[in-house]
Formats: C-alpha cells, structure tokens, sequence
C-alpha cells in the first residue's frame, strides 16, 4: 500500500521512547492555533511512499533502538491514513519492532481500532478540555478526541498524553490540574508530558504565505513550565 509522507526524522528523540525512527504523515483536519506543522495540513502532496520499502529504510536504523526505541509515526494526522499506517506498524511488528501512534485522535473510530491493533503505545495530544475550546482554537470535536482515548483504553494500548502550555491559555494551575486529572482517569494512562510553546514555526508559516495566530503570544520558557511543574 502506499501512503503519503511529508518527512522522516531518522533519530527523533522526543517522540516516545529511546531514539525513534519518526515518519511525519501529510494531512490534517485540525487547525490548532498552536501548530507547528502547517506543511502537513494539506492531503494533497507528500511523498508517495511503498510500506514495505519504508519499513526497509527504517530497519536500516534498528542499531540505534536498543534502549526502547523504534518507530514513530505523526503527522499532520496520522489517522487520516489509518489502512496504510495499519500495514505499516503490521509489517513492523513482524520485525519485532515498538511501534507510537502520535494522533491528535481525531478520525474514524473503526479505522484507528485497525491500526491500535499493531501498536504499542499512543501518544496523544490532549489539546483543551471542552467543547468550546476544541472547536475555537483546533476547529475539532472533543467528543470525537473522547471516544478515540476511551477506545484505547478499552485495546489497554499504552496511552502518553501530551498537552502543549501556552502563555495566557493553557498555563493556568487550574486547568494544568484539571488536565492531570483528565489524563490520570484513564486506565492505560502512564505518563504526562507537558510541552512548552514555542514559536520556532513563524518562518514556515512566512513561507507558506500563512498567519501564525499566536504570532505576539510569547514563548513558554523552560523556567517557567518548571516553575508551573513544581506547584502542580
């Protein structure tokens, strides 16, 4: 089957554990405020790519995944291309090889069960808390968001959630506390991460001829998420 790819980080190291052999999937429905990937909202263009011939050139980096690393696959939204990426994690665990779903857990819940079959943890972007401010700030569903974790939890897929913290937004103690709590219900919860916003992606937005939204909101600093962190 072949799939449309909008990069590959050949040694990635945040997206899950130990080094990763990450595959950035083109397409989107989501236009979070925050993006930092507006490359990849698009369905048309990407590569045209073979799932096996990928598998091939990721097994070529196999040597650097000995400490719980493997392969990772994002987007845009991974699941708007579920059937490849299904094969794709298929032909991987036919290799042996860890396998992250990074989704925003949006899409059709009967397409992701396919590709949670073959995959060993999820890591999901939990965005905002409610309806009002999915559809506001991401143009999403949270029901929709809802559904997909409640179906990984009933798979007892590993489940990461991540939550970006952006100044005068998400990085009120409160709503940190709630989303702790929200991560924290679900069974197959085991880790928590919160990431700093950053604005690194104003030169692609420039490019592509596209408005930042959050262009005079200022960066999170390290110091003050670790502060946030601290009295969480």
């Amino acid at each position: 089957m072949t799939g449309f790819v909008n990069s590959i980080q050949s040694l990635g190291a945040v997206d899950g554990p130990g080094v990763r052999y990450v595959v950035f999937m083109q397409g989107c429905p989501l236009r979070c405020v925050y993006c930092h990937n507006p490359d990849t909202w698009l369905t048309e263009g990407g590569t045209p790519t073979d799932a096996d011939e990928l598998v091939r050139r990721a097994l070529r980096f196999r040597p650097y995944w000995k400490n719980g690393g493997g392969v990772t696959v994002t987007g845009g939204e991974p699941l708007l291309q579920a059937d490849f990426v299904a094969e794709f994690f298929e032909k991987l665990h036919e290799h042996g090889v860890h396998t992250a779903l990074d989704t925003s857990g949006v899409g059709n819940l009967a397409q992701a069960e396919k590709v949670l079959e073959h995959t060993d943890l999820v890591l999901c972007d939990l965005k905002f808390l409610s309806k009002a401010d999915y559809l506001k700030n991401c143009r999403a569903d949270y029901g929709q968001i809802e559904r997909f974790l409640q179906l990984t939890a009933m798979k007892g897929v590993p489940l990461w959630i991540r939550h970006v913290v952006v100044p005068g937004l998400t990085d009120s103690l409160d709503h940190l506390r709630r989303v702790k709590a929200k991560a924290e219900s679900y069974p197959n919860f085991e880790k928590l991460e919160f990431l700093p916003f950053h604005k690194l992606c104003i030169e692609k937005y420039d490019r592509l001829g596209l408005e930042f939204p959050l262009r005079d909101t200022p960066a999170m600093t390290n110091e003050r998420l670790s502060e946030l962190l601290a009295q969480l």
